[in-house]
This record gives structure tokens, C-alpha cells and sequence, in this order.
């Protein structure tokens, strides 16, 4: 990422750029890609066949919080990617949740617990990168405000007390942040 940000700067918002990097299929190339498009322009089919092509955790995440999580299009893909059962398409359902979490600063409380019954759905995939995936998402939408603290670390309560081994990681894990006092006193501050 120190090599690619400098020339990502240089090229910003260059769709045609984006997809002729994208189109070579080289790794590296694919992340400049995703540094250098043009939000505006993702068209709903481009987020689907790169979300298809994802074959590395690390293109995955950079894809939904660069470029992904800024389309018009984040509402639709977040559940439809969560359900798919291809291990980095799911992985990119949780990814652009956590993404949108952070960004979608005048989102209403109300869209991110509507999510939160997917969370819980999908808490017991064994799969490293999706597991990982859906514990960012739950404690991300945790971070948010108070009230949607409470509800995030009632799902991780619920999930820590599970028998799936899965489930409890991912209820354990978001448990320790969404309850440590000095994540709760940031909230309270807002």
C-alpha cells in the first residue's frame, strides 16, 4: 500500500484506468485499481464480477472501503454479498457492512440493526476470512451510537454463550470491544 497510495493520488478517479488495471489480472494492479476509480461510474454488474474475481482477503477489504462502500449501490450489495456462499463474496458482504459503519455518517441507526439479524445468520461460518468478516461487521455497527452498542453487544452476548465454536469467537471477540468502558465513555461523548 506505501508503493501503490502515491500513484493512486496521481490518477484518482479514472474509471477507464481502473478497469484496464483490473483486466490484467495481477494483483497489485488490481488494488491500484480499486485506489483509483471512479465511484460514481461502479456500475451495480463491475461490483459483482470484481466481488467474483476476489481471491485474497486483502483486495477484498481494500475494494469495499475504497471503493465500494462510495457507490450508490452499498444497500443492495451488502445482503445479496453476505448470502452468496462463495468464501470472498460473503467475506465482502461483511466487509462493505463494516465499511459502510464507519462511513455513512448521517445513516440512521435503524438501517445498520435491520442488519444485524444477518450478522447472526451468518456468525457460524467456519471460514477464517468470512468469520473475521462478520465479527468487523458486528463490532463496527457496535461503534456507531449507544443505543446501537446495546443491541451489538447483546447479539455478541448471545453468540459468546453458543455451543458452535464459530459463533462463540465471533460473540467473545466483539464482546471484549463493544463492552470495554473506554469504547463506551467515546460513545457517550457524541
Amino acid at each position: 500500500m506505501a508503493s501503490l497510495l502515491p500513484i493512486a493520488r496521481r490518477f484518482r478517479r479514472d474509471h477507464a484506468l481502473a478497469k484496464a488495471l483490473w483486466e490484467t489480472g495481477i494483483h497489485e494492479a488490481r488494488i491500484l485499481a480499486v485506489l483509483v476509480d471512479d465511484p460514481a461510474q461502479v456500475t451495480p454488474r463491475q461490483m459483482d464480477d470484481w466481488a467474483a474475481a476476489f481471491d485474497s482477503w486483502d483486495l477484498c477489504d481494500q475494494a469495499c472501503m475504497k471503493l465500494f462502500v462510495h457507490t450508490d449501490f452499498v444497500g443492495e450489495k451488502i445482503p445479496a454479498w453476505a448470502e452468496d456462499e462463495r468464501e470472498f463474496v460473503r467475506r465482502a458482504g461483511f466487509a462493505l457492512l463494516a465499511a459502510r459503519a464507519v462511513h455513512a455518517k448521517n445513516a440512521a441507526d435503524a438501517d445498520f440493526a435491520a442488519l444485524l439479524p444477518l450478522i447472526e445468520r451468518h456468525a457460524g461460518d467456519p471460514r477464517n476470512f468470512v468469520k473475521k468478516a462478520v465479527n468487523w461487521s458486528l463490532r463496527q455497527i457496535g461503534k456507531r451510537s449507544v443505543g446501537l452498542n446495546r443491541q451489538a453487544l447483546g447479539l455478541a452476548i448471545r453468540l459468546a454463550d453458543s455451543l458452535d465454536k464459530t459463533r462463540r469467537w465471533v460473540g467473545r471477540d466483539a464482546v471484549r470491544e463493544l463492552s470495554d468502558p473506554k469504547q463506551l465513555a467515546r460513545l457517550k461523548e457524541r
